[in-house]
Parts: structure tokens; sequence; C-alpha cells
């Protein structure tokens, strides 16, 4: 039995006023206000960065040889 999303493709979502239709329904004119909102919204939780520590768990997570956990 198929799966009724078997097949399908994601949406794709351009950048506002692009003619790509993200299957929202959402006017490209929608679309910007709802971003600029959003920057003004998490602009500053994004520019804080990531903390030290995080930082630190990703590089050796990066350095660990592929399919070698690290475990503590």
């Amino acid at each position: 039995m198929n799966s009724p999303t078997q097949g399908r493709q994601p949406p794709a979502i351009g950048p506002p006023g692009s003619e790509v239709n993200s299957g929202t329904g959402l006017g490209a004119d929608t679309k910007a206000k709802i971003g600029l909102q959003l920057r003004s919204m998490y602009g500053e939780l994004v520019g804080q960065g990531v903390p030290d520590r995080f930082a630190e768990i990703l590089r050796g997570l990066d350095d660990s040889p592929s399919g070698e956990r690290n475990e503590r």
C-alpha cells in the first residue's frame, strides 16, 4: 500500500518576492513581513552566538572519527 506522501517532493521555498510558491498560500508581502518580525524577535538571540561549552562539544564531535562515540 502506498503512503499518501510517497513520491511527493517537499514544497520549494524561495526568498521573499520570489516566484516560488511554498504551498502556504501566503503572498510574497506577507512572507516578507513575517520574516522581518521573526528577525526582529530573534535577531538578538542569534547574534549572541554559541556558548563556549557548546562550541567545545561540537568541536569534539567534529574531531572524533566517524562511527566512534565519545562517552563520559
